[in-house]
C-alpha cells in the first residue's frame, strides 16, 4: 500500500477513535498541544515582531533547535532560529505563516520527539510533516526543504525523562519520514546515525541529559549537514 494512502487512512480513522473515546472521557484521543503553552505564545510573538528578511537559512523544530547557535556556528548572522521549546508537529503548523513569508533559502525541519512523548502516533507525525513540507512549498516554492530524522535518545543516563523512553517510536517515525521526504520530492537527513554511539544510544559525550544536545552535539551537527552538501 502506498505510504499516502496509509497516512490517509490512518488519519481518517484517528478523528473516529478519538470522537468514540470523547464520549466516554470527555478527552482527546491525544494531547496535540505544544508542552510549554506560555512558551510557545511567547517565541511566536517574537517571532512576529522581527523584520522580515528573505534567502536566509531557517532552522524549525522544538528546544533541540531553539538550544542551537546557528548563526555562530554557521558564521552566518542571518541564520534564522524558528524552534521553541516543548513544541510538537502540531504547533509547527500553527505557525508556518512566519516561515512562509520569509522565503528561506532553505529550510531544516526537526520536530517529533515531544509529539512521541505525548503519545501522538507515528503516523500522525509523518502526516503533518508532510503537510508543513506542502504548506512551505505552496507559499515559498524556491525553499530547499530537508526533513531531518529525530536524533536517538539515552533513557539510561541520569535524570532522563522518561516520558521520552520510546526509541522503537523514534526508529519507526525516521522511517515514514524518510519515505515522505521521498514522496514529496525533499531531501532527507539521517542524523539517527551521526549521533548514535556503539550501543545505539545517543552518544553520551553529545548530550547532558541524554535527550537535548550540548555544544559538541551542535558542532556535529552542522558537520552532518556540511559533509553531505547541505551547507
Amino acid at each position: 500500500m502506498p505510504l499516502r494512502l496509509l497516512l490517509v487512512l490512518c488519519a481518517l480513522a484517528l478523528p473516529l477513535a478519538a470522537a468514540a473515546q470523547s464520549d466516554l472521557t470527555n478527552q482527546r484521543l491525544f494531547d496535540t498541544g505544544p508542552y510549554l503553552p506560555d512558551h510557545y505564545a511567547r517565541r511566536v510573538a517574537l517571532f512576529e515582531a522581527e523584520p522580515v528578511e528573505t534567502g536566509s537559512i531557517v532552522f524549525l523544530g522544538d528546544s533541540i533547535t531553539e538550544a542551537g547557535p546557528w548563526a555562530r556556528l554557521l558564521g552566518d548572522r542571518g541564520a534564522v532560529n524558528r524552534g521553541i521549546s516543548g513544541d510538537v508537529t502540531f504547533g509547527v503548523l500553527g505557525r508556518l505563516d512566519d516561515v512562509v513569508r520569509r522565503r528561506p533559502a532553505k529550510l531544516f525541519l526537526l520536530i517529533g520527539i515531544n509529539d512521541i512523548g505525548k503519545d501522538i502516533p507515528d503516523a500522525v507525525i509523518a502526516d503533518n510533516q508532510r503537510q508543513i513540507v506542502e504548506a512551505v512549498r505552496a507559499g515559498s516554492p524556491e525553499t530547499e526543504i530537508y526533513i531531518q530524522s529525530l536524533l536517538p535518545v539515552d533513557p539510561d543516563y541520569p535524570g532522563f525523562p522518561q516520558h521520552y523512553d520510546k526509541e522503537d517510536h523514534v526508529v519507526r517515525t525516521n522511517r515514514l519520514l524518510r519515505a515522505v521526504a521521498a514522496e514529496t520530492g525533499v531531501r532527507y537527513v539521517n542524523l539517527y546515525g551521526a549521533f548514535m554511539d556503539h550501543r545505539e544510544r545517543l552518544d553520551n559525550r553529545l548530550t547532558g541529559d541524554g535527550l537535548h544536545l550540548n555544544e559538541a552535539g551542535y558542532v556535529r551537527w552542522i558537520e552532518r549537514l556540511r559533509e553531505l552538501g547541505h551547507l
